[in-house]
């Protein structure tokens, strides 16, 4: 069994004196892909935001590949290997695809982030002929990949991914699955996805876990999450 590289223990957070999550305990392993699944408002954002540390903790605690990451900064967990890829994508429109990587690639020396942005590349092919296209102008799949691409560029350990297939065409989404797909087993990454499309989450997660009214209320198996009453359980029609 692969050791833990995160661990949640009864986490609490909101936005000022509104409470969004009471009490979030989870753990992903080494290389595994865990989805979340539930209703808009139930907190699954949050939650991604405060792992991240864009939003503080009001309890609880988080702990990544043993170490307590809990009141560390955005921009440390990034150094500590937490990647975040925020639902809406927040590329930056007036740059370049390559300057967009280029951010990512930030925290390291020229020569590092040369080679790191070039291995992203190749990992991720269809930004090869629109390197030079400003971000504002690529289609919302493309906007997607970029995202992810920019994220990869900081050699994370963990990526949160929130909502990756919203507002995208059907061919972008199966290859974005087979991508993450690769990716996962390429670089050995755990992932935590937040999404509503159940086949895409049932296709790549090795576990789901239910959210509801800010507390994980269960987990299910993958491979039920095609039966048409259960779905509706957990999300809206």
């Amino acid at each position: 069994m692969s050791p833990e590289l995160l661990t949640v223990k009864n986490l609490q957070s909101g936005y000022g004196r509104i409470p969004i999550l009471f009490g979030i305990s989870l753990s992903i392993a080494e290389g595994e892909f865990v989805g979340i699944l539930g209703h808009n408002g139930m907190g699954k954002s949050t939650l991604l935001r405060t792992l991240m540390g864009h939003i503080s903790p009001t309890g609880g605690s988080i702990s990544l590949a043993g170490h307590d990451v809990t009141r560390t900064s955005p921009a440390a967990r990034s150094r500590a290997g937490v990647g975040y890829v925020p639902q809406g994508r927040q590329i930056f429109p007036a740059l370049s695809v390559f300057d967009n990587l280029r951010v990512g690639a930030a925290h390291q020396s020229p020569k590092q982030a040369k080679a790191t942005i070039e291995q992203v590349i190749e990992e991720l092919p269809r930004l090869k002929p629109i390197l030079s296209r400003a971000g504002g102008v690529l289609s919302g799949g493309e906007q997607q990949i970029l995202a992810l691409a920019r994220c990869l560029c900081a050699d994370p350990k963990l990526i949160l991914l929130d909502e990756p297939t919203e507002g995208i065409q059907p061919s972008i989404i199966e290859e974005m699955k087979d991508t993450l797909k690769a990716l996962a087993r390429a670089r050995n990454l755990s992932i935590l996805l937040v999404e509503q499309n159940l086949e895409f989450i049932s296709d790549l997660s090795t576990r789901v876990l239910v959210i509801k009214r800010g507390q994980l209320s269960g987990e299910i198996d993958p491979n039920k999450l095609h039966d048409a009453d259960l779905a509706g359980d957990i999300l809206p029609a």
